[in-house]
């Protein structure tokens, strides 16, 4: 929240870590993208910004260094402007280039894209952002949009939007994640830097629901299963000594279980898990095993236990006092240890973005990319839109066996893909 004295935004728990272990080889970084009814007019699309970037003041920050901490200011500078789009899909943010900006307005044909630096805002917060600024962008061409259809732009910005919600929320009840020690590290051959390669697959959502819910599972539960059953067998072939659990972090959006209407970070990573010492997995036994892990740890009693032992780390007495540099080495080697190795992959899926029927003619689908994970293996991400869902593989990996299989498998199960990739 910004001092009523001084123009400057304390980080939320999220936005410490992200700045902190932010690297060249790790891009803390997502973009999402509508794909319009027409070519992108971008003086269009710069006023747009100009105009929708005053409403949101969390996004129209900088980056700064303290001696004991990060911490966001407004930024000043001339911008954000807006780019064509390059092949460099959300390559990692540098403080001190593009004017300090940490979010990024690009065109490309009929593409309008949005990458942000997670410090700022997790997905669903940028969305309402992004959301806002379609609807200013289609006004700036003429079109009849209603200021209800979104954030209305000339409406003071709302306290609430800028609220630290992980500290209002926290509770008296401390404890530390469930979290399987070590998993399958699904790690391929890194590409040259800086090769970011992205697959995209579009399938019906309503053929996705209805395969899911022949298996008694929701589209997400349904795609985790998938997702851990090719990992099963791509570890069972790989013929290791041991084969470890393969484990997907699932990111779970707090809003649903804690009032906020904040447009900062409020997201909490849950932990899902097929042990291959266990025995063998039907694809309904892990879409069972999926629904259950996630009731079982998305409650709103361990979310906020979780919860509040990160907000007492960040505002731990000691913490407070050690210097940044060193707190940036801490936090980067924790994550290392508590967000890499026990995990085999990240898998998010931020819902399904909805508009006022005044703005979805003018939108035929959306995508989402997640940026370059901390290793070579990949990042799975989906959103969906009108019935459409698009599910992205991005990373610097060479190999192509996973996603490859993903929609193989997927077309299999008598579902429709069409693939599109930057790969060669």
């Amino acid at each position: 929240m910004a001092d009523s004295a001084t123009p400057w935004y304390r980080m939320d728990n999220a936005s410490v870590m992200y700045s902190a272990i932010q690297r060249e080889d790790y891009s803390a970084i997502y973009r999402f993208s509508a794909f319009m009814d027409r070519d992108v007019d971008p003086e269009a699309l710069q006023r747009a910004v100009e105009r929708a970037m005053p409403r949101f003041p969390g996004f129209a920050v900088r980056i700064r260094r303290g001696f004991f901490w990060y911490y966001f200011e407004p930024n000043p500078s001339p911008g954000p402007f807006v780019r064509e789009d390059a092949a460099d899909f959300c390559r990692p943010v540098r403080f001190g280039e593009d004017n300090g900006w940490l979010v990024r307005f690009l065109y490309y044909g009929r593409r309008i894209s949005i990458e942000v630096f997670h410090a700022l805002a997790d997905g669903a917060g940028s969305l309402v952002f992004f959301r806002a600024l379609l609807a200013e962008y289609l006004r700036q061409l003429g079109e009849d949009i209603p200021a209800d259809c979104a954030v209305d732009l000339d409406a003071p910005p709302q306290r609430e939007e800028l609220e630290d919600a992980y500290r209002r929320h926290a509770g008296r009840v401390s404890r530390r994640p469930a979290q399987v020690r070590r998993a399958y590290q699904d790690i391929g051959t890194p590409e040259p830097f800086y090769t970011f390669n992205v697959t995209m697959g579009f399938v019906s959502i309503a053929s996705l629901k209805a395969r899911a819910a022949a298996l008694g599972g929701t589209i997400t539960e349904y795609l985790a299963a998938v997702l851990i059953h090719l990992l099963l067998e791509k570890q069972r072939q790989e013929r290791h000594h041991r084969q470890r659990p393969v484990t997907l972090g699932i990111p779970v959006n707090l809003r649903a279980y804690f009032p906020t209407e904040t447009l900062r970070n409020f997201i909490m990573t849950v932990q899902v898990t097929a042990d291959p010492g266990l025995g063998d997995y039907g694809l309904a036994e892990l879409v069972n095993l999926v629904r259950c892990q996630m009731r079982l740890y998305a409650t709103r009693q361990n979310l906020q236990a979780v919860m509040t032992r990160g907000v007492r780390l960040q505002y731990n007495p000691l913490l407070q006092i050690i210097p940044r540099v060193v707190k940036n080495l801490i936090m980067l080697r924790s994550y290392r240890s508590s967000g890499v190795r026990p995990y085999t992959a990240t898998f998010t899926n931020p819902g399904y973005f909805s508009v006022p029927e005044q703005m979805s003619a003018h939108i035929e689908h959306m995508e989402v990319v997640l940026g370059q994970a901390a290793v070579a293996r990949p990042h799975i991400s989906a959103i969906g839109y009108g019935d459409t869902m698009e599910i992205t593989f991005s990373g610097t990996q060479q190999e192509n066996d996973l996603e490859r299989e993903f929609f193989r498998f997927l077309v299999r199960e008598g579902l429709h893909v069409h693939v599109e990739s930057t790969r060669p």
